[in-house]
């Protein structure tokens, strides 16, 4: 638990509290593993991407023709606004067996963790062009597991290795059929997963695993996602997640009540880079 009440002043308490959201959110963010990361103040960002060039293989002939190039006009707009707002009455820290306030904030910060990675995740997911529907039983049938993951690859081989690997996101129901198929996987990797559990790659994929329900159809602040029955697949690094500035929180007295006002808060953007789509695989259980 963040005992963030027994620092004696507010300024050091703010600090403290600040460092320990902005520790967490790095470390446990998917959106902050699969993606490029900007916490500038920029509420656009442009494509960082253009059009592939073609190498040309000709006899010695020591000249070359000059190929022309586009640049696809493309933004990130900042458009989702996360929040959370909670009030501590006085009496209700003093008369609890508990540390109430502590609690709040460690129970703001884990929600509004679950909020940005659930709106990143379905945003690149919908907007992403590859795609991929799995042998009838999906991730849940072990026998599965190697089937798709060998078919996932085959869609971006060759271009993994620039961008620092793959990825693939399921969802935690999904690990009925993940954990078993990685323990029957031979030797010592299946001995690994036998004495430690899950064990977060495979077949060089770093695999995570985010709280059922992640993956939805609906609006999500100023995106429509739809990926309901669906998971995640790709290449790192291909799409962008924005936070400017960052997640903030802060508490302050409002008049006329004791205790304090908690609140976390911040302006979300994720967007696919069109140069770079394809890599970017939504994936439909059957």
């Amino acid at each position: 638990m963040t005992l963030a009440n027994t620092i004696a002043t507010t300024s050091l308490r703010n600090k403290f509290r600040m460092q320990n959201l902005d520790k967490l959110l790095r470390a446990n963010l998917v959106a902050e593993k699969i993606c490029n990361v900007d916490r500038t103040d920029a509420y656009t960002i442009q494509s960082p991407y253009g059009s592939q060039p073609t190498t040309v293989i000709s006899a010695l002939t020591g000249t070359y023709a000059t190929a022309a190039y586009t640049v696809t006009l493309s933004t990130l707009t900042v458009n989702s606004e996360f929040k959370i707002g909670e009030q501590v009455y006085g009496f209700e820290n003093i008369v609890n067996n508990f540390d109430l306030f502590a609690d709040r904030v460690d129970e703001q910060q884990a929600s509004i963790k679950t909020a940005i990675d659930k709106h990143v995740l379905n945003t690149i997911g919908t907007n992403g062009t590859g795609s991929y529907t799995t042998p009838t039983g999906g991730f849940t049938t072990s026998a599965n597991l190697p089937v798709i993951v060998a078919n996932l690859l085959s869609k971006v081989a060759g271009y993994e290795s620039d961008y620092n690997g793959t990825y693939l996101v399921v969802e935690n129901t999904d690990l009925v059929g993940i954990i078993p198929a990685m323990a029957a996987a031979g030797f010592s990797y299946s001995d690994e997963v036998l004495n430690n559990g899950f064990k977060g790659k495979y077949m060089g994929v770093e695999i995570y695993a985010v709280p059922s329900g992640t993956f939805a159809t609906a609006t999500s602040g100023g995106e429509s996602v739809t990926m309901s029955g669906c998971r995640l697949f790709g290449v790192k690094n291909m799409c962008t997640y924005a936070a400017p500035r960052g997640v903030e929180m802060d508490e302050f007295k409002i008049e006329g009540s004791t205790g304090m006002h908690i609140r976390t808060y911040g302006l979300i953007g994720a967007k696919v880079w069109a140069a770079k789509a394809g890599l970017t695989v939504k994936i439909t259980l059957a």
